[in-house]
């Protein structure tokens, strides 16, 4: 058995966990850095596939994500405007196809009309909110007791308006279905991108990328760390007291006054706790889930849609793929399409074989883009669903009730013990942005916790 001592061991080196492990060095504490993978970046992920450079996980920088720019900066990295010139895609109700610009679908006006209404309100409920405490908002238990499709029903009679708002969230955003997420949940995600009108913008959310991908943020942390950095190594068990943590990991015992434990909610059970975490903070992540969702990179010859006016940008609540853009990277000639499949229809589509998915998902785009949708060079599937240490992505989040009756719980260490990760975050919930500013925050309570 190997022991090692150190001030914080940090478990975990996604964006929170290296964001905390650099500010707490910074700080002057002695840190060590165990991650179960053999690579850093959690949910953040880039690799090559059939020669073309993939984001196989998050991706795209926005305006108001102020803690991932600041870290861009301080770590040197530049970014490029996602393509977006030309003419975008819906497919309504009726199964049309339309091209349009700008960010207002082109659906009938009375349709129109309800979205703008919905929108207003669901911004009006996003302002009143601070989202690192939502259940404070006037109302929010009565939110918190329907379910966001019940809450669409009763704000609207028109079907397409109610489709494409629950879209923007349920497949979008939460990647569950709207009937298995509360109201409450639903402004939550609005708020944390500073409006519900911000969220539906894919010109303000979907801004920019940056070159060599958005997994070069943790990447760069975690050389700037070094050595104390430890990949492929798994924490088992956790023995704690109200002062000091020792970690065991296969041969490795490590011996800390705090522990960050910068983890997926529902990866916090993998650990043994020796006692036991206290039953309130153990029954608050068993209620937490993440959605269900593929991620399709897709990529042709040429950027064939960009010939025939078109942006790459596509959305449809009626389509399997429920929304395209233009992925192709800033230095490459071939063209790229990002797609998503999720909730529901990620579970159909997951249960068949891989070619047949292949030929729907395919099929889908083609009613998007036309026929040459259906030649692509390369085809490749993020499946995060399938991936044990993350069980899903982009965010996990609480059934009918869960926020209000455990939201609460989700930021309070117990003992020398700090949770967190984009999952419990108000501002950027299920961003890199929000990432960073829980691992900002996990470290100013370490550093005060261990001050000599």
């Amino acid at each position: 058995m190997r022991h090692e001592d150190v001030d914080v061991v940090v478990v975990g080196a996604g964006a929170t966990g290296l964001s905390a492990a650099h500010a707490l060095v910074e700080a002057g504490r002695s840190v060590l850095v165990l991650e179960a993978r053999d690579r850093v970046g959690g949910r953040l992920w880039s690799d090559t596939v059939d020669g073309v450079d993939l984001e196989l996980g998050g991706q795209w920088v926005s305006p108001d994500q102020t803690a991932l720019l600041e870290m861009l900066d301080r770590l040197g990295l530049e970014t490029f405007e996602r393509y977006r010139e030309g003419e975008s895609v819906y497919i309504g109700l009726d199964g049309r196809r339309t091209t349009f610009t700008g960010e207002q679908l082109p659906v009938a006006p009375e349709v129109e009309a309800e979205m703008d209404r919905l929108t207003e309100r669901l911004d009006e409920l996003a302002a009143a909110m601070d989202p690192d405490r939502p259940w404070e908002l006037l109302g929010a238990e009565d939110l918190d007791r329907v379910t966001f499709w019940s809450w669409l029903q009763d704000q609207t009679k028109e079907p397409e308006a109610r489709d494409n708002v629950a879209m923007f969230i349920a497949q979008a955003m939460l990647t569950k279905p709207a009937h298995t997420f509360s109201a409450l949940q639903a402004v939550l995600m609005a708020a944390s991108a500073g409006s519900f009108s911000n969220l539906v913008d894919s010109e303000f959310i979907l801004d920019r990328r940056v070159v060599g991908g958005l997994q070069s943020v943790p990447l760069r942390l975690a050389e700037r760390l070094g050595d104390v950095v430890r990949l492929g190594v798994d924490v088992e068990k956790v023995s704690w007291s109200h002062d000091s943590v020792v970690v065991a990991a296969g041969d490795l015992e490590v011996s800390a006054r705090a522990l960050v434990l910068a983890v997926p909610p529902t990866a916090v059970s993998r650990v043994r706790f020796d006692p036991p975490l206290p039953a309130r903070q153990r029954e608050t992540r068993e209620h937490q889930s993440f959605g269900q969702v593929i991620k399709l990179h897709i990529t042709y010859d040429t950027p064939f849609w960009r010939d025939a006016g078109l942006s790459g940008t596509a959305f449809s609540p009626y389509e399997l793929v429920h929304e395209a853009y233009d992925n192709t990277n800033h230095d490459e000639t071939r063209g790229t399409l990002v797609g998503f499949v999720s909730d529901l229809e990620a579970d159909a589509v997951l249960a068949l074989p891989a070619e047949e998915r292949r030929a729907l998902v395919l099929d889908s785009l083609a009613r998007y883009f036309g026929p040459e949708a259906e030649r692509p060079l390369s085809y490749f599937e993020s499946d995060w669903t399938s991936e044990e240490l993350g069980s899903g992505a982009y965010g996990s989040s609480f059934e009918i009730g869960g926020l209000t009756r455990f939201g609460p719980e989700l930021r309070k260490a117990v003992g020398p013990m700090h949770i967190g990760s984009s999952d419990i975050a108000g501002l950027g919930f299920q961003h890199v942005d929000g990432a960073l500013r829980v691992g900002a925050q996990i470290a100013r309570a370490v550093i005060d916790q261990t001050q000599s």
